[in-house]
């Protein structure tokens, strides 16, 4: 009469421990709200399960340059420390703070206690002769261009859809610190494609960081004589 109890009474025990998960509160740059609870799975992997609107998300652990990634489609959730990013694949990358107050601004962070991510932000403009086609792309990277004998390292992307936008166009990117390197030289590239076509790139390096600190950057990119790549 024991054995077949065993079964339920483990669930049981599952359901409990589940419930006495600490959610700890995050929030937002846009002022949204948040709790996540970090457990293990049934096969002991770590995971982090986010507490938005009435809704649950479970994402599981994926390796990451620092911190803690963890990762499901779209989803991605990157803490390190007090800070974290979150994002789900339709809106803007949230910068959000552990605890209930606001995140408090870039300039009021004490010299002796950086955040452990960096925000780049700034625009982009171009002058087209005529309408951009259809399916056109605006594609912004965030680059190492230390090493010499080496391709750029890219260590953040953003693509705008630019139908109906209007010039100049804002973005906003944020680099986990720990990926840059003490001698590394951060800049911005931009550039407009439609599908393998190159339209649009920009022709200036554009520095990202000016002693560790980051810059608004302007850029203006410069119309592509051919069109292939």
């Amino acid at each position: 009469m024991i054995r077949p109890l065993l079964p339920l009474l483990s669930l049981l025990f599952c359901a409990v421990v589940h419930a006495q998960v600490e959610r700890i509160p995050y929030t937002c740059d846009d002022g949204s709200r948040f709790a996540a609870a970090f457990s293990t799975d049934n096969d002991g992997r770590p995971q982090a399960t986010l507490f938005m609107g009435g809704r649950e998300f479970t994402l599981s652990l994926v390796p990451a340059a620092s911190g803690a990634l963890y990762r499901d489609g779209e989803f991605r959730f990157h803490t390190k420390g007090d800070d974290a990013l979150f994002e789900d694949g339709r809106n803007p990358m949230r910068r959000c703070t552990r605890g209930d107050a606001a995140p408090p601004p870039a300039a009021a962070t004490r010299p002796d206690a950086p955040s452990s991510f960096a925000d780049i932000t700034g625009s982009v403009a171009f002058h087209a002769r005529s309408a951009l086609p259809a399916g056109a792309v605006l594609v912004i990277r965030v680059q190492d261009t230390s090493r010499a004998d080496a391709p750029a390292l890219t260590l953040a992307e953003q693509r705008i859809e630019l139908a109906g936008l209007q010039v100049p166009i804002p973005f906003k990117m944020t680099v986990d610190r720990d990926l840059l390197r003490k001698n590394a030289r951060i800049t911005v590239a931009a550039r407009i494609q439609r599908g393998s076509t190159l339209l649009f790139i920009s022709d200036t390096s554009y520095p990202a960081l000016i002693d560790g600190q980051p810059r608004h950057v302007e850029m203006v990119l410069k119309q592509v004589a051919g069109k292939r790549r």
